[in-house]
């Protein structure tokens, strides 16, 4: 059987003893992984930061992976990218909130600051504009685990729903969340 024919999971059971194997993973999923993470953060540079943060984790979690039923790589591998790229957020997040506050004319690189903090603006409003096309159910969730960074049993008792159900609740978020953010929005269109 040809590289090409292996499935993600053989793949990534090869990588594990021989580091050499990962690349073919890297080629199946890099283009699309960058799309993704482009569809959150809206900069290539950032996006191909939470690529390559992805890959890493994948790999150092290879050995976790067991292949269950319904249970993919391919869907194990883009939970990791899309958390990877909320944390992201989320960090970007709180360096803004420092940011925000400070008087650039204490920096020296005023154009570094102004850069900084026009990324950080713009993933921001990217971000809350994609939450704010949600219904309240789904824009809920996505803000109390990734931005107000809640637990499973916080969010739970907060919405008064059992963790099968916030599990749910989240993966269809998320899910919406990746279409809302690939589509133009009603106020960008002529």
């Amino acid at each position: 059987m040809e590289q090409n024919e292996w499935k993600d999971e053989e793949v990534l059971q090869r990588a594990i003893d021989d580091p050499s194997y990962f690349s073919i993973l890297v080629d199946r999923y890099q283009a699309a992984f960058l799309r993704k993470s482009m569809g959150v953060v809206h900069s290539r540079e950032e996006a191909e930061d939470i690529v390559q943060e992805t890959f890493a984790k994948i790999y150092r979690y290879a050995h976790m992976f067991k292949k269950q039923k319904g249970i993919e790589f391919k869907s194990w591998a883009y939970k990791i990218l899309m958390n990877t790229s909320f944390t992201h957020y989320q960090k970007i997040k709180k360096q803004g909130a420092h940011v925000e506050y400070l008087d650039p004319v204490l920096y020296e690189d005023k154009i570094e600051v102004h850069h900084d903090y026009a990324t950080v603006h713009d993933a921001k409003a990217a971000v809350n504009a994609v939450i704010s096309r949600m219904p309240e159910h789904f824009a809920r969730v996505l803000k109390l685990y990734y931005l107000d960074d809640k637990s499973y049993a916080d969010i739970c008792k907060e919405e008064h729903i059992s963790v099968p159900t916030l599990k749910m609740r989240l993966f269809r978020a998320k899910r919406l969340f990746e279409k809302l953010s690939a589509e133009p929005d009603a106020h960008d269109l002529p």
